[in-house]
């Protein structure tokens, strides 16, 4: 349950496309539905700032291995980038 509360606030927080579909029916001589009228309608949901904020918060500030160990991964990438070079 907590991942899907997770993936909704990431889903806010980057924003998403939704679709919406109305349909009318009608009922024909034989009792039968019949669909007469169907209209969908989609529309982008911008990122929600306050959802950003939230995740921003609850992944605290990194701490100095994190940031020491992130710098090897882009120092090593940088590395490989210059030998193919």
């Amino acid at each position: 349950m907590v991942e899907n509360l997770k993936e909704a606030l990431l889903k806010c927080a980057t924003g998403l496309s939704a679709s919406e579909t109305v349909e009318e029916f009608t009922m024909d001589d034989s009792g039968e539905l019949k669909l007469v009228k169907k209209k969908v309608t989609k529309r982008d949901i911008p990122p929600d700032i306050k959802a950003v904020k939230l995740l921003i918060d609850e992944r605290g500030e990194p701490t100095d291995e994190e940031l020491e160990e992130e710098k090897s991964k882009l120092l090593k990438l940088l590395d490989g980038q210059t030998d193919k070079n």
